[in-house]
């Protein structure tokens, strides 16, 4: 069995740029496997303009040419939509059909490779691609997203273009208030090289499985019988949030090197917002490398405290909640 506490992983700032590329989860998608929800025709329509912007189709009055000589300055589409709409899916699809070289992170990875390499090395690092693929693109802490329009505005001239997507809180779906306009103001210096879609639908993820059912004593063991246990990480919630607390986010993904499944027990709520951060970064990681996983204690509606999850990082929280759902059902598929 793997001991995650005993891990402490370094990386050279400059790996942070190496890989990246779709994670083991979104490997295997292309354009033609998303299958959009014909109640909400935008997910379609978000497709055929993904598409459209790989080929430098028109896709706005003008027009413009993606990878076109002429006029090398970039220009950005933007995806607005909710938690579970398959924004993830297309970016990886971009990535996987973009005709010339592409990077495709998360926002927050966009954050923690400029604190590490300083802005000036940070741009350096990415001029010679031609597509950026940013997902989960935060709009609520307003020093991130000063540097991520400094980053921008300083790449996109250079004939870098920018596929970004972001959430809607689930509550405000069908109520007209998306982030489009939340978009174009933070990003005033840039705003006028983005499209922007919205893609409406519901998440997925949730359907059949409430975010408050962790596994039960019965199915876990059950669960945990099955795994391979040479690769199996198994810690209580309190161990492992005292270990994120060592490890630096840019650093999970090394940390879970090797690792195929994770089983956290004990979940108990945290009323630490640096240590639910954390977590939330760690559970990203996890669903995103496609690991299995499962979860013991307080049911998930419980985990994280209604002072932060309806504040400045409510999204990161119910993302966190969506996917962990998704990793519970996918651990009572196993039984």
């Amino acid at each position: 069995m793997i001991d995650l506490t005993a891990r402490n992983p370094s990386l050279d700032p400059d790996a942070l740029t190496a890989e990246l590329a779709p994670t083991p989860r979104y490997q295997g998608v292309r354009f033609a496997t998303y299958h959009p929800n014909a109640q909400y025709p935008s997910q379609e329509e978000a497709r055929v303009a993904m598409q459209a912007f790989l080929k430098g189709a028109q896709v706005r009055p003008g027009g413009f040419r993606l990878f076109r000589r002429a006029k090398p300055e970039g220009h950005g589409l933007y995806l607005d939509g909710g938690f579970g709409v398959g924004k993830t899916h297309l970016l990886a699809s971009a990535w996987h059909e973009a005709p010339g070289r592409a990077a495709l992170m998360s926002f927050q990875d966009l954050m923690y490779i400029i604190g590490a390499l300083g802005m000036t090395r940070a741009v350096d690092a990415f001029r010679g691609h031609d597509l950026l693929l940013i997902d989960e693109f935060e709009l609520d802490d307003p020093g991130n997203t000063h540097m991520a329009n400094t980053f921008l505005g300083q790449l996109m001239p250079g004939g870098t273009s920018v596929i970004a997507t972001s959430n809607t809180e689930p509550g405000a779906l069908g109520q007209g208030r998306f982030n489009a306009s939340d978009f174009q103001r933070q990003i005033q210096a840039i705003a006028s090289r983005f499209e922007t879609h919205r893609i409406d639908g519901p998440d997925y993820r949730q359907r059949g499985v409430r975010p408050e059912d962790v596994l039960t004593p019965a199915e876990f063991t059950a669960w945990e019988s099955r795994q391979n246990h040479a690769t199996l990480a198994r810690l209580s919630h309190r161990d492992l949030s005292r270990h994120l607390l060592q490890v630096h986010p840019s650093r999970f993904s090394r940390l879970l090197e090797g690792v195929g499944a994770v089983a956290v027990t004990d979940l108990t709520p945290m009323p630490d917002q640096n240590v639910a951060l954390r977590f939330v970064h760690f559970i990203d990681k996890l669903y995103d490398l496609g690991l299995r996983a499962a979860f013991t204690g307080t049911n998930l509606s419980s985990l994280f405290s209604d002072t932060y999850r309806h504040g400045a990082y409510a999204k990161k929280y119910s993302r966190c909640l969506s996917r962990l759902s998704e990793l519970l059902k996918e651990a009572r598929q196993e039984l």
